[in-house]
């Protein structure tokens, strides 16, 4: 370890000196700052982005407004959902899978046109309705997923819009959150212009330009994109939430996947601000004044496992001993330089929704050991599984790193774990296909991080069985009957009292089935440079670019 950790220091070091001519500074007066991504490419700009949650953070909620939104104005309280484009919704009390929207008076597109229930019917149908011309079935995959239940969208009047769901779906306006509002009228120039042999073709290219020169209505607007190298946007000082026009004038997002390169690039000078910086350079980067932040985020980093007939993770007496097998205090004061926090299951004590579970998730190797031998396997006679894991990505925190870490771990409770390592957004693709698909590679179990914000996204895509792909992320095919009827109670009890104790019930069956292999959550670690001020980190996955100053 130490002298891994001394090569690693070395080649920080060195990717320092090397990388002052690798990214160009802005010769201008403008304020600009520049962020190191996780991710291997600029996540899509067109207004449904890919590569999981750093998508929605960089080209998303930046450029881009939803009905709903989330709160990312404090440090200190759990972020909940506001109002957004929508300034009030209710559900029908005689039909509750209708819902009626009010939506924001004056706010108009980058483009100059209006925002109005016209927009947000056609931005229900960009997804929805395959006969709609501007169809586009790249976008259905990140954004269907996640509001399984919407089915459409209708024009009550110019601020009002009736939005339907298959069947009675609590969870419709946090949901929401997700679909991000583009442009129609932005969107017709380039089909009006577009060359194709039909109205697809059309549609497509179409697209394809859009995403070039995009129009949402968020705070943040696109000024020039180069793919695979950086995405520059500039303040939308027109931005309907004044309070929200951001305070710099520009930000200049680079995709940076490696811990080391993007600390080189920081201690260089050549960034301001790297999300998931080198752990082991922590100590150099306080010394040189940078600025920490981290903050428990609402996220899991699990192994999700397979549950298809031959499966070695269907005997559960396995599923907990790997659960068991786990020193997560070791993984968190050694590996990680204390940024995470342990994880007993998708909710930690105290928070609403983690009921009383009896199977307690701790580090235990004798009781882990004990449970293989009992489930046929022993130092002579080692269990072999097959890890899906990516080398960086959205809330992937250390992946590999990590994943040795478990390798090494298990190998102690005579698992033999080999690992399948891929590009993120490949493996976030995957996630989507499930463990039947070629895709998988073999493996049987995946390691995919998720957010635990709502519901659905914390417990519905994986436990409920008709959420199995192509639906959404139950990628194991999950088929328990009680997890079905528990979130078939939960999603429809409007009461929030209520609604929180069946979400309670169900997380606790999920922790006691030992449904995954629960190892951290993350803190979202962030190293910045002491010139950015503002900075407020969320308990989110997001967070707020616009209250941001640059010295």
């Amino acid at each position: 370890m130490l002298m891994k950790t001394t090569t690693r220091a070395a080649l920080i070091a060195a990717l320092a000196l090397t990388t002052a001519a690798a990214w160009p500074r802005a010769a201008s007066a403008d304020t600009v700052l520049r962020i190191g991504m996780t991710a291997a490419d600029i996540p899509r700009t067109l207004g449904q982005p890919d590569q999981g949650f750093e998508g929605n953070r960089f080209t998303g909620l930046t450029m881009y407004d939803a009905l709903t939104g989330w709160d990312l104005s404090s440090a200190d309280k759990a972020s909940v959902v506001i109002p957004g484009l929508a300034t009030e919704w209710k559900v029908d009390d005689a039909d509750k899978t209708k819902w009626i929207f009010k939506l924001r008076p004056g706010v108009t597109f980058h483009d100059g046109s209006p925002f109005n229930a016209d927009a947000v019917v056609w931005n229900v149908e960009k997804v929805l309705k395959q006969d709609a011309p501007q169809f586009d079935a790249s976008q259905v995959g990140v954004t269907a997923s996640r509001m399984p239940t919407l089915a459409s969208a209708k024009k009550i009047d110019d601020m009002t819009v009736e939005l339907t769901t298959k069947e009675p779906d609590s969870f419709l306006p946090i949901n929401l959150t997700n679909l991000f509002m583009a442009s129609p009228a932005k969107w017709q120039h380039f089909y009006d212009k577009a060359e194709g042999a039909d109205a697809k073709a059309k549609s497509q290219a179409a697209w394809t330009a859009f995403a070039k020169d995009a129009a949402g209505t968020g705070p943040w607007k696109m000024a020039s994109f180069t793919p695979r190298e950086r995405l520059e946007l500039v303040k939308n000082a027109a931005y309907w939430d004044k309070a929200r026009v951001p305070k710099v004038d520009k930000m200049v997002l680079l995709p940076m996947p490696e811990a080391n390169a993007r600390t080189a690039a920081l201690l260089s000078g050549q960034v301001d601000w790297v999300e998931a910086p080198a752990p082991d350079a922590l100590p150099e980067l306080k010394q040189r004044g940078f600025k920490l932040y981290a903050n428990e985020q609402p996220h899991v980093w699990p192994w999700q496992f397979s549950r298809v007939e031959g499966s070695p993770w269907n005997d559960i007496r396995v599923r907990k001993a790997a659960n068991l097998c786990v020193d997560r205090e070791g993984l968190k004061d050694g590996l990680l330089a204390g940024l995470m926090v342990p994880a007993t299951g998708t909710f930690e004590p105290g928070h609403p929704w983690r009921g009383k579970p009896s199977f307690e998730i701790k580090y235990d190797k004798a009781a882990a050991q004990k449970l293989m031998q009992e489930a046929g396997f022993g130092p002579s006679k080692k269990l072999t599984v097959k890890i899906q894991t990516s080398a960086s990505g959205s809330g992937q925190m250390q992946p590999l790193p990590m994943n040795e870490y478990l390798q090494q771990a298990l190998a102690e409770c005579y698992f033999d774990v080999k690992l399948d390592v891929i590009e993120w957004n490949t493996l976030f693709t995957n996630w989507r296909r499930g463990a039947k698909d070629p895709s998988a590679n073999g493996s049987n179990a995946t390691n995919v991080t998720y957010a635990a914000m709502d519901p659905f996204f914390a417990l519905v895509r994986f436990l409920q069985s008709g959420m199995a792909p192509p639906v959404s992320n139950n990628w194991g095919f999950i088929h328990e009957p009680k997890f079905d009827e528990l979130v078939k109670k939960a999603r429809q009890t409007f009461d929030p009292a209520a609604r929180d104790a069946a979400l309670a019930e169900l997380h606790a069956a999920s922790v006691d089935d030992a449904a995954f292999l629960y190892v951290a959550h993350d803190v979202g670690p962030r190293a910045i440079s002491p010139k950015v001020t503002g900075v407020v980190q969320p308990k989110s996955w997001f967070i707020d670019f616009s209250l941001v100053s640059m010295q």
